[in-house]
C-alpha cells in the first residue's frame, strides 16, 4: 500500500523541502508551500503534521477535522497539530504561506525515549486545531532559514535543529503516559533513573543487573515489567541506544568504525557492524556514505 504524503494532495508542490537531507529525515521533514486560495481534500495521513502560519496578515481558514468543521481565522504565530491518524480537509481563503512538518510516529517515540527520556501514550500528541505559540513557531522558522541556507555545514545546522523543535514539541504537546497502565513497581521515575544510567554508561558493559538497580527490582522482575512498559526488552533498549549514538557518530566525524564501535558499546568491530546491519538493514560504511553525501 502506498503512503500518501502531504505534498501528494496539496495543490503547489514545496518551494523548499528538507526531504533530501539524509540524517535530518530520520527526526523529521519540512516543506514550505505557498498557494492561491484552494482547498485540500479530507485524509487520514500515517504521520503526525505540524502546520507553522508564516503569512503576517491575518485570514480566513476552514478546516474538516474527524466529521467537525471549524471556520477560523488564522494569525501569525499560530500553529495546527493534527496527530497521525485524524482525517483532515482544508480550505483557505486567501494566499497560503505554511510550513508543514512532517514526524512519523515511529521516529518520534524513539527520539522522546532515547534524547528525551519521555513515555508518549498511543496518541503522543496533542490534536490542536488552533493555537499560538511564537516559541514553536521561531523554532521552526529557524529550521526553514537552515534549509534555505545550502552554505557548508547548512545541513549539520538543520538537524541540530530538528532535535530542538522535536525537544520543544513534546515538552509542549507529547502526550505523556501518565493515564498508562504503568506498573506500580515501575514508574515513569524508575524509567528516566534507567535512561540516565544508560546515557552515561552506554560505552562500557551493561547488564540488566545494573538496569534493575536503578530501579530497586530484581533483574527477573524488572525484565518483565521493563518490556510490558516499553514493549522490547532491557537489552534491546540498550542496543538501540547504542545505535543511536553510533549513527550520530558516523554522519558527524570521521572516526575509523573501530573507534566508533569500541566508543559505543560494542567488543568490537565486527559485532558492531553485525548488529547495525541487523537493525538498518546496511552496513556502517555504506550508512556512513548515504548521509554524509551533499554534507
Amino acid at each position: 500500500m502506498v503512503k500518501i504524503t502531504y505534498q501528494d494532495i496539496y495543490p503547489s508542490q514545496p518551494m523548499l523541502d528538507s526531504s533530501q537531507l539524509a540524517s535530518a529525515g530520520e527526526l523529521l521533514t519540512l516543506e514550505y508551500f505557498e498557494a492561491e486560495p484552494d482547498r485540500m481534500p479530507e485524509q487520514v495521513f500515517d504521520q503526525h503534521h505540524i502546520l507553522i502560519n508564516l503569512n503576517d496578515a491575518p485570514h480566513r481558514l476552514e478546516n474538516w477535522r474527524d466529521g467537525e468543521h471549524r471556520d477560523f481565522t488564522y494569525c501569525k504565530d499560530e500553529i495546527i497539530v493534527t496527530p497521525a491518524g485524524v482525517r483532515s480537509g482544508w480550505r483557505w481563503h486567501a494566499k497560503s504561506k505554511v510550513l508543514v512538518i512532517t514526524i512519523a510516529p515511529a521516529q518520534l517515540e524513539r527520539f522522546a525515549q532515547t534524547q528525551v527520556g519521555v513515555l508518549l501514550d498511543q496518541a503522543q500528541l496533542s490534536s490542536l486545531p488552533q493555537f499560538e505559540d511564537p516559541d514553536i513557531c521561531r523554532a521552526g522558522e529557524m529550521l526553514l532559514d537552515a534549509l534555505a541556507n545550502r552554505q557548508l555545514g547548512s545541513e549539520l545546522m538543520f538537524e541540530s535543529l530538528a532535535r530542538v523543535f522535536l525537544v520543544k514539541l513534546i515538552q509542549k504537546y507529547g502526550l505523556r503516559q501518565q493515564d498508562y497502565d504503568f506498573s506500580r513497581s515501575f514508574t515513569a521515575r524508575h524509567y528516566k533513573a534507567v535512561l540516565d544510567y544508560v546515557a552515561a554508561h552506554f560505552s562500557h558493559s551493561i547488564l540488566v543487573e545494573d538496569l534493575a538497580a536503578q530501579a530497586n527490582l530484581s533483574p527477573s522482575h524488572f525484565a518483565v515489567l521493563f518490556k510490558r512498559t516499553m514493549g522490547l526488552s532491557p537489552m534491546q533498549f540498550v542496543l538501540n541506544y547504542r545505535l543511536e549514538q553510533a549513527k550520530q557518530l558516523l554522519t558527524k566525524s570521521d572516526k575509523p568504525l573501530i573507534d566508533i564501535a569500541i566508543s559505543c558499546g560494542f567488543s568490537d568491530q565486527a559485532h558492531f557492524s553485525r548488529q547495525f546491519k541487523s537493525e538498518q538493514n546496511e552496513t556502517p560504511s555504506n550508512y556512513r556514505k548515504r548521509v554524509q553525501v551533499g554534507s
